[in-house]
């Protein structure tokens, strides 16, 4: 014959552990929100270890996958997102540093104002 288990008593016992848990779970709570980067953190920290030159395998392995699915990136031209100006959970173009690279598939640098003077040279 099966024990009969009562369920009020277990609950009760489970509530009376649960004050000398409870700073213990607000510290692992509290340490994996604070240490984690967020993307933008993450993007803009590889940002400073990219040169000039470098292929685009090499910033690949630097900075990771680019924002794909923007129709502002192309083949030359890469988005990452760096910083956050709106709170509405959307990556704009204003949020992205822009890498840029030639034909040959070399960097030739990053950010806002530098794309801005490249393309006009380019023009």
């Amino acid at each position: 014959m099966r024990k009969r288990v009562d369920y009020k008593q277990k609950k009760s016992e489970v509530w009376r552990c649960f004050p000398a848990f409870f700073p213990l779970l607000s510290v692992v709570v509290l340490l994996q929100t604070s240490c984690g980067m967020s993307m933008s953190e993450r993007n803009f920290e590889n940002l400073k270890h990219i040169r000039k030159g470098m292929s685009k395998s090499e910033v690949l392995k630097v900075m990771g996958e680019p924002l794909r699915d923007e129709i502002y990136n192309t083949d030359d031209v890469w988005y990452y997102f760096t910083e956050s100006k709106w709170s509405d959970g959307m990556m704009t173009r204003d949020e992205c540093t822009p890498l840029f690279f030639d034909k040959q598939g070399s960097l030739l640098g990053w950010g806002q104002k530098e794309y801005k003077h490249y393309r006009q040279r380019k023009w």
